[in-house]
């Protein structure tokens, strides 16, 4: 990452130089200029070479105007002190106007306050240190408005661009922040879809090798069913990461995962060993997508939980609605020994099974508990609302 960054920051830094040395060069031109034509308009005799090249040089200087601010307006005021005291033909407003916005762009204030009074005391008495009538009241009071407007100018245009500036930030750290999310997601599928199968997958691959010379047919079946769940986990482990890349642009061959594919989970629960009865109320109503998705990955993880550490037999899975159809209740319940201790909701505890489950409760606004039971055995409960709305 670092060394993306910083070679990404060598080309930008290499156009900043260019723009810098272009503009430069065009103000140095200008300005140089400027000496010739103010010396035909007001048929004066022309700037001396030293003048010219003062004016050139003013231009020059801006090349470090957004490296050394400040210095560069030094001397851009210097060379407007020393032609405005001397008389010389030529205008050097234009550099020092371009090096007094890039202060106050960069945020220097000061810096470029005073420099705006030292340019305006200049020019009411620079003229009389060179032996000239001094400027009118009307010249001085315009003056002063325009270097007041001036800096008004640049002031809101220093304030636009932070703004602009913190829009750009806050729209990266949006994007970074549905990244972080979406990863996050992807985790907890993979999590759900592999722990599930693959668990499956080591029962009947330990049952195949116990009853191989045994009971041959038994360990067909189990190697059948090995070969259909690593099929079933391969399509949903490539489904997942197809929102990494779109390399596979056809539909999707199975079915998303929701509660109507209750039927898969029970098959592959049972497979591992553990009878699964489900019991579910309002089966025909519907649900918004997001909660059923939960909800069978809830479910899924509680069954693999069960068939791999409850050392029970049987689970109990109810499906039900609360009272005001506000909230989807999903209980899983098995008849194993379970733990010494609940697990609840925002706990810490060893593996990820309940974490991600705790996770997909909480992006719907709902709760999640999981510990062992009164009765024994252990418990899932997960409470997840139904509006679409839901935080």
């Amino acid at each position: 990452m670092t060394t993306r960054s910083a070679s990404a920051g060598q080309p930008r830094a290499a156009r900043g130089w260019t723009a810098d040395a272009i503009v430069a060069a065009v103000v140095a031109a200008v300005q140089a200029g400027s000496a010739y034509v103010g010396s035909w308009h007001h048929h004066v005799a022309p700037a001396a070479p030293g003048a010219v090249a003062l004016l050139a040089f003013g231009g020059a200087v801006l090349v470090l105007r957004r490296r050394l601010p400040v210095i560069t307006l030094g001397a851009t005021y210097v060379i407007v002190f020393v032609l405005t005291v001397t008389g010389q033909a030529g205008s050097p407003w234009l550099g020092s106007t371009v090096a007094f916005c890039t202060a106050i762009f960069q945020g220097k204030r000061v810096a470029a306050v005073a420099f705006l009074t030292a340019c305006y005391v200049t020019a009411l008495w620079g003229p009389l240190l060179a032996g000239q009538p001094g400027p009118s009241v009307v010249f001085a009071e315009s003056l002063g408005a325009g270097l007041a407007f001036l800096l008004g100018a640049a002031e809101l245009i220093r304030l636009w661009r932070q703004r602009a500036a913190a829009i750009e930030q806050r729209r990266e750290e949006e994007i970074l922040r549905r990244a972080s999310e979406e990863r996050l997601r992807i985790a907890r599928d993979l999590h759900d879809v592999v722990a599930h199968n693959i668990s499956v997958i080591n029962v009947q691959a330990s049952t195949a090798l116990h009853l191989m010379d045994r009971q041959p047919e038994r360990a067909r079946s189990a190697l059948e069913t090995i070969n259909q769940v690593s099929k079933q986990a391969l399509a949903e482990v490539r489904s997942t990461l197809g929102v990494l890349r779109a390399v596979d642009e056809r539909a999707p061959r199975e079915p998303s995962a929701t509660l109507a594919r209750l039927g898969d989970l029970v098959r592959n629960a049972e497979a591992a060993g553990l009878t699964v009865d489900i019991e579910n109320e309002g089966e025909d109503l519907p649900l918004p997508a997001g909660v059923s998705l939960a909800a069978y990955r809830i479910i899924q993880e509680a069954l693999t939980n069960s068939a791999r550490h409850s050392g029970g037999t049987r689970a109990v899975v109810r499906i039900s609605r609360s009272r005001g159809e506000r909230e989807l209740i999903i209980d899983v319940d098995d008849d194993g020994p379970g733990g010494s201790a609940p697990r609840v909701s925002g706990g810490t505890g060893p593996g990820n099974g309940i974490t991600g489950m705790t996770e997909r409760a909480h992006a719907l606004g709902g709760t999640l508990t999981a510990g062992p039971r009164a009765g024994g055995g252990f418990r899932v409960r997960a409470l997840l609302p139904l509006a679409e709305d839901a935080s």
